[in-house]
């Protein structure tokens, strides 16, 4: 019994031997290949116990794990949306045969790096067949509130090249200097103009038109003003007319005093504000704070437009595309706009190590690994997404031969147990004759 338990050991020991010599070679042919992670195997002893007859050799066996949660390190590349995962978290991707029929997937996977680019569709996509999966955002650039422990709200990323795209003008912010000369007794009561341009719901180009009128008293100085807005697209119709006063005191001269509205949106002495209506729809124009130094002013002799700021632009042509830090995916324009139009989340879940490997250094959550969640990028336990980047191999070719060489050793030491036993047993024959 005791010499055929040697034999099993020895059986088990070259199975375990060989077994961790395939770990070390599929790790050492994949020394190469981006988001690798390597193959552990772990030996347990089998432990049979001793009876009357004496010891009986147990052996051993060898279980498997791959190490996901260890980070090969990042090289840069030249390519904006090559992606890899800066600390904990898993990229969502899905199969490019589900997405180019259907435009939906229906199995989620994960892996922590991906070389993405726009395929004939637009879908973000690796030569592998992996499709990048994201939140769409909404109109205005928001992400809508969506479940984070399910992929329903996912969708693959498509990237239009020949997007147009045009924002309208809904705020401007005046910083103007006024001449305080002007209102003075025997000015000349030269009134002052500004256009600003701004762009309509159709991203064609429209103007507001001021003018500053200034008060002139019989004596001394008014300080005073009257401004009044006309639309270019509604044929130069009166869309506000305003009281402008500023104080001349020691502390805060040339500041406004006050805003008195005559027609058109009243001033909010808490925001600086008016609200105007020009044929597109509400617009916002920030005067300035009463006594702030910001916005409108009334100094010396000089009418100075000194800071015009709005939002809004032209049509414009998509020029590229980036992914931040966090995930999310900005389509830029020609025009100088950026629009966010996806956020890339990344999945993560209580053991890492426990999901199913599949091809192309892609896993999916299992039983083992436990549910997962799907967080911001930097936020909770995950690192950040990290462009123009890939994740290499996780392999240490070095420590892989050092093992290799230990595992040759163990093997051929197994091997010979059988030698030895084989010797025993002859032996044992030879007793007989």
């Amino acid at each position: 019994m005791t010499i055929s338990s040697s034999l099993n050991a020895g059986v088990a020991g070259l199975q375990t031997n060989a077994t961790r010599l395939g770990t070390i070679a599929d790790n050492i042919s994949n020394s190469s290949t981006y988001g690798y992670k390597r193959v552990e195997a772990d030996f347990h002893s089998m432990v049979i116990g001793e009876n009357a007859g004496g010891y009986t050799a147990g052996g051993v066996r060898a279980t498997t794990m791959r190490m996901i949660d260890e980070r090969g390190p990042l090289v840069t590349t030249s390519n904006a949306t090559d992606l890899a995962v800066r600390g904990r978290g898993l990229i969502p991707v899905a199969p490019a045969y589900q997405v180019e029929n259907t435009g939906s997937f229906d199995d989620m996977m994960l892996t922590t790096t991906g070389s993405f680019r726009a395929d004939e569709d637009g879908y973000l996509r690796t030569e592998s067949g992996l499709v990048l999966l994201g939140w769409p955002a909404d109109s205005d650039g928001t992400i809508p509130l969506l479940p984070r422990d399910t992929s329903d709200g996912l969708a693959p990323v498509q990237i239009n090249p020949n997007l147009f795209q045009g924002e309208p003008t809904t705020s401007i912010t005046l910083g103007v200097n006024l001449p305080a000369t002007e209102t003075e007794a025997g000015s000349t009561g030269t009134a002052q103009q500004l256009s600003v341009e701004y762009f309509d719901n159709l991203g064609k180009s429209e103007s507001v038109t001021i003018n500053f009128t200034p008060t002139i008293p019989a004596t001394g100085a008014s300080n005073e003003w009257t401004m009044t807005i006309t639309d270019s697209a509604q044929g130069g119709a009166l869309i506000g007319e305003h009281t402008l006063t500023f104080t001349d005191s020691r502390t805060a001269g040339g500041t406004l005093a006050s805003v008195a509205e005559t027609t058109g949106g009243a001033y909010d002495p808490a925001t600086g504000k008016i609200i105007v209506n020009v044929q597109s729809g509400p617009m916002e124009i920030d005067l300035g704070l009463i006594g702030g130094t910001g916005g409108l002013s009334q100094l010396s002799d000089v009418f100075a437009p000194l800071s015009i700021s709005k939002d809004g632009s032209a049509v414009g042509n998509m020029t590229e595309v980036e992914v931040d830090a966090n995930g999310f995916v900005h389509a830029y324009f020609d025009t100088g706009v950026k629009r966010t139009i996806y956020q890339i989340p990344l999945a993560d879940m209580p053991n890492v190590n426990g999901m199913i490997a599949m091809d192309h250094q892609t896993y999916r959550p299992s039983p083992e690994s436990g549910a997962f969640f799907l967080w911001d990028a930097g936020d909770g336990p995950t690192g950040d997404i990290v462009s123009f980047a890939r994740e290499e191999s996780a392999t240490d070719v070095a420590a892989e031969l050092t093992d290799m060489i230990r595992t040759q050793r163990a093997y051929s030491t197994n091997a010979k147990v059988f030698q030895t036993v084989d010797e025993i047993l002859q032996e044992t024959t030879n007793i007989k004759r």
